[in-house]
Parts: structure tokens; C-alpha cells; sequence
């Protein structure tokens, strides 16, 4: 794999974790609406989310 290649993976990479980050944000408001927030989907969508900030927040401090 050569250079541009890797940078379209990693581009790829960062375009899915913020795709999937959005569509948990959006479930988690739907359950949130439905007063469901201790539910274990709920707290399960929360872990993920977080795992997911912090991946974003990696990938921002490296230009991707």
C-alpha cells in the first residue's frame, strides 16, 4: 500500500467513525425522547459514543 493509498483508507476510516458517531447521536436522542435512558441499549450507545469522541478527537489532532 503506498502513501495515497493509506491516506484514502485513513480518509475513509475518519468519514465511517463520523457517519457511526452521528447515527448513535441520533439513536441515543431517540431513546432520550422515549425516557429511556437507563435502559442498556441506551448505556451501551453511551459507551460507544464516547469511544468514538475520542477517536474523532485523535484523528482532528493529527489533520484528519
Amino acid at each position: 500500500m503506498d502513501d495515497s493509498e493509506r491516506l484514502c483508507a485513513y480518509d475513509a476510516f475518519a468519514e465511517d467513525v463520523r457517519r457511526e458517531h452521528a447515527e448513535i447521536e441520533a439513536k441515543m436522542d431517540e431513546l432520550k425522547a422515549a425516557g429511556k435512558v437507563k435502559s442498556a441499549t441506551y448505556r451501551h450507545l453511551f459507551a460507544a459514543r464516547i469511544t468514538l469522541k475520542d477517536i474523532e478527537r485523535r484523528l482532528r489532532e493529527h489533520g484528519l
